[in-house]
């Protein structure tokens, strides 16, 4: 029997496990893609589209609602992300993309993650969500927490690195790392933010020296 080809969405942004993900549905070939997947309860796969072509690595997304819908077709969706995959050949016989892919998940756990690790990056995406109210709730009870963790990066090179790691600790390792750096330039942002009024002029005449 032959496999069953995943149909692909490529975005210009990185889907990771467990997280969710609002789409707007307007292209013809998505349109039929997508309702293909609400009728058959199906997943499809969200690759990053870089500019030499898609990630190798991607993850797939189940629809788990069905926002809106327009006359012309269009629909919005709530998606999230499933399971990691690798896409192992393409094929475009049909209007969107489809690809063989291997799923895949992380190498059994040799260590238990160092509680202090753990906690550093739980602060620094709390500090985080302080500063971005769009950023969500986490649910603690997942055994690879570093993906949600991951919404706090707006860099689709690191997410995509998130994606690809096998072993929690590394993510965290590396969350770890990406969260000290951000951090002060978020605060710093949004300390400007503060200071500047909506209307963009300061409060003050400029002081001429």
């Amino acid at each position: 029997m032959r496999e069953p080809l995943l149909p692909l969405f490529p975005l210009s942004l990185v889907l990771l496990p467990s997280t969710p993900l609002p789409l707007h549905i307007f292209e013809e070939r998505y349109k039929e893609m997508i309702e293909e997947a609400v009728e058959n309860q199906s997943e499809f796969g969200v690759v990053l589209l870089m500019p030499q072509g898609l990630a190798q690595v991607g993850c797939s997304a189940r629809i788990t609602g069905v926002l809106g819908r327009y006359e012309d077709g269009r629909l919005n969706i709530q998606t999230e992300g499933r399971h990691r995959f690798e896409i192992v050949s393409a094929d475009n016989s049909r209007s969107f993309l489809r690809a063989k892919v291997r799923f895949f998940d992380d190498e059994p756990q040799q260590a238990p993650v160092p509680p202090e690790l753990f906690e550093r990056v739980l602060r620094g995406y709390y500090a985080l969500r302080t500063l971005d109210s769009n950023l969500p709730e986490l649910h603690l009870n997942d055994d690879q927490l570093s993906f949600q963790f991951g919404q706090a990066a707006d860099d689709h090179g690191f997410r995509q690195r998130l994606l690809q790691s096998l072993r929690e600790v590394e993510r965290l390792e590396l969350l770890d790392s990406h969260f000290a750096q951000i951090l002060p330039q978020k605060r710093h942002v949004a300390r400007i933010k503060k200071a500047a009024p909506a209307n963009g002029h300061s409060k003050h005449p400029p002081v001429i020296q």
